[in-house]
């Protein structure tokens, strides 16, 4: 048994439709002559558009969503960049400190 395969329609021949059903044009001679499946995919686009309008009718994106850009990082006040710095620092110094202790070490 075979899938029967998905078909996509473009927006202008959905609004095209959607509108000459409300025109006062029947569901299945409209999905007849456009050669839809079913009636009731016509009536689905028709709730859609009722709905939301006619941007109801566009293709939706495939796949997941990009994330929202992040904003940029607020910045850092004077005194915690200062702090980071120094905290920084100290650490160079130590571990100079322990280098130079080595090489001390090394040459006896």
């Amino acid at each position: 048994m075979t899938k029967p395969t998905k078909h996509s329609y473009s927006y202008e021949f959905k609004l095209a439709l959607v509108e000459r059903f409300l025109a006062g044009e029947t569901a299945p001679d409209l999905a007849v002559e456009a050669g839809l499946s079913s009636p009731a995919l016509l009536q689905k686009w028709v709730r859609a558009y009722r709905g939301e309008g006619a941007d109801a009718l566009r293709p939706k994106p495939k796949g997941r969503p990009r994330k929202p850009t992040s904003p940029p990082p607020a910045e850092l006040s004077e005194l915690e960049r200062l702090r980071r710095e120094n905290e920084r620092l100290r650490a160079e110094v130590a571990y100079l400190g322990k280098l130079r202790a080595l090489r001390a070490q090394k040459q006896r």
